[in-house]
């Protein structure tokens, strides 16, 4: 049994559900605080509104080994998100909006499918947003027989308070660490004070659900994992991000470092994002990988071939 059932049985999801509702009356679900009425329709950052908007749900096999597993992971792609990356690879559903607007009671149809269709968990992509909905889905599905662990696989770019109310219900964070530069981050992500929301945010997942713990099977029950894709010129400031990891949560951290970037979306004429990395821009994060002291996660090749650490 998942620990958000005695949060259910106790009264503390509905009155969470009730707080996130509160909270999108003058929204402050992430660090912009566009304080919108949402419940009446107005749109901030995020050009989201009160139901909430999918671009799917399915199975995915293409996340880290610990969550995708041999069956899939049951994901669900949110519309909208509150960056603003120059570079995004799904900015069809990000920065678009690509998707179909649906009910809280039809959100928790598609996750009691995804459970019947023996996805390892529940994988929720630019869920932050959609915080509230999400807790009034789950509200319903739970009594339906809902019991998937919930992986919270987000941008990084959350507040503590609205995290606070995912404590006990989300069982997996996967959270990026995009930038070491808010100057960059602005650039690149339109996110003031990227850097300090970030480091508290994932301190705080860190403080929730500890560091990856998985089955005998190696499937995820619970834990972190970090994200961190390398831009070329080092505009991420990667080996700053890798080195706070290693000395704020531990050696033991499990990090994905990724090479996929490629020039998408308005990279394409975003001077020095309008190529992709080079093999001696890579093999520095690599290295800087190394001598953090990390010692778990995965390496992604510049071929896209990941490899265990």
């Amino acid at each position: 049994m998942q620990p958000y059932h005695a949060l259910y049985q106790s009264g503390e999801l509905l009155r969470r559900v009730s707080e996130g509702y509160r909270r999108l009356a003058a929204c402050d679900l992430c660090p912009h605080c566009c304080g919108v009425n949402r419940i009446t329709g107005e749109q901030g950052r995020c050009r989201s509104g009160l139901k909430p908007r999918i671009a799917s749900a399915n199975l995915h096999h293409g996340e880290e080994p610990p969550i995708s597993g041999s069956k899939g992971s049951g994901t669900i792609f949110f519309s909208g998100c509150t960056l603003r990356c120059l570079f995004c690879q799904n900015f069809p559903i990000s920065q678009q909006n690509t998707g179909e607007t649906i009910t809280t009671s039809e959100l928790a149809r598609r996750m009691l499918q995804l459970q019947k269709r023996g996805a390892h968990n529940l994988n929720l992509v630019t869920p932050t947003h959609w915080l509230p909905q999400f807790l009034a889905a789950l509200w319903l599905a739970i009594p339906l027989g809902f019991k998937l662990p919930v992986v919270w696989n987000s941008s990084g770019y959350e507040t503590v308070e609205a995290l606070r109310l995912l404590d006990g219900l989300v069982s997996i964070y996967l959270p990026d660490m995009k930038y070491s530069d808010d100057r960059q981050a602005m650039e690149l992500s339109g996110a003031p004070g990227y850097t300090r929301m970030n480091r508290e945010a994932v301190l705080e997942m860190l403080r929730q659900v500890g560091h990856l713990q998985t089955d005998d099977n190696g499937i995820a029950t619970q834990g972190l994992i970090i994200r961190h894709l390398v831009l070329p010129q080092g505009r991420a400031g990667s080996t700053a991000t890798l080195a706070w990891i290693a000395e704020q949560l531990g050696t033991a951290t499990h990090l994905a470092l990724m090479s996929q970037y490629f020039p998408a979306w308005k990279a394409l004429t975003t001077a020095g994002g309008d190529r992709g990395l080079t093999h001696q821009e890579y093999d520095a994060v690599v290295e800087a990988f190394e001598e953090a002291g990390l010692e778990n996660g995965w390496v992604q090749e510049l071929d896209q071939e990941r490899g265990r650490v």
